[in-house]
């Protein structure tokens, strides 16, 4: 059994709330570099431009890639032979988050559903937990904006309809979005398991690198040809058109009802925040 402190979980989450919102991923980077060099409308580079150049400086100033910092999503990997000692994990998890936001000077976007009173720090945050064999302690933290998150949806298909009804659906929700989740975008794509669930693998599936392959060729081939469909709307960089609507779709799939289909799609925003650490 390994023993892990609560306060070496808070000062590590601390840090990667502050780092995730400052720091573009190296492979968002390459992909919106890419995608610059491969766009010929003129409107579309300038946009891409100015997104690197905000990452360079975030990174120069270590300010927010964007004032809209999210709320703070984990994903938490405990392994069986890990013990936590000091407190408990989702406290320091929260604790951790706290830490974060306050010394980073991140924006905190978490209140009342009803009443709209912002809770002042950042929390809670949602955190999903898992239990892994080993003796670690995998963290992944993302950032999610309003304005992708809105833009989400959870569905439930006939069986009959299947994947053309999910590809129509997956490319219909974007084009609906059109500006709104600040694209080029990345697709989640959860299909299977149950309403809670598909969201839920929808939103994993956004830890992803951009740069990796499905281990599945069947289910890469459809990542790609969702991928192509959404980026023929021609949406563009922030809405002004062009051919980069969307940087990757990723997909997750699992077991579901024999009378069920169930589909989410959560949409995250060009900066694709996210980070993980392992203890």
């Amino acid at each position: 059994m390994r023993t892990i402190q609560t306060t070496d979980i808070i000062d590590a989450v601390a840090k990667m709330c502050a780092s995730a919102n400052t720091e573009l991923p190296a492979d968002v980077r390459n992909r919106l570099e890419k995608a610059m060099e491969e766009e010929t409308s003129a409107s579309a580079k300038e946009v891409l431009r100015q997104l690197l150049e905000n990452a360079d400086l975030a990174f120069e100033t270590k300010l927010p890639l964007c004032q809209d910092c999210g709320l703070a999503v984990y994903f938490v990997e405990v392994g069986d032979e890990v013990r936590i000692e000091g407190g408990n994990l989702r406290e320091a998890i929260d604790e951790g988050t706290r830490k974060g936001y306050a010394d980073g000077y991140l924006r905190k976007s978490a209140c009342d559903p009803l009443t709209r009173a912002n809770t002042g720090d950042g929390t809670p945050a949602v955190i999903h937990f898992d239990f892994v064999p080993g003796d670690k302690l995998k963290i992944s933290y993302m950032a999610k904006g309003g304005g992708a998150e809105n833009m989400s949806r959870v569905t439930m298909l006939a069986p009959a309809q299947g994947w053309e009804g999910i590809k129509k659906f997956v490319v219909e929700r974007v084009a609906e979005a059109g500006p709104n989740p600040c694209p080029p975008t990345v697709i989640g794509v959860g299909i299977g398991g149950t309403f809670e669930h598909a969201a839920k693998i929808a939103k994993r599936g956004l830890l992803r690198k951009l740069d990796d392959t499905h281990p599945d060729p069947a289910i890469a081939a459809k990542e790609k040809e969702l991928e192509d469909a959404l980026n023929a709307l021609g949406i563009g960089p922030m809405g002004l058109g062009g051919k980069t609507t969307v940087l990757g779709v990723k997909i997750t799939m699992e077991p579901c009802h024999l009378a069920s289909l169930p589909l989410a799609v959560n949409v995250q925003c060009h900066s694709q925040r996210h980070e993980e650490v392992i203890l």
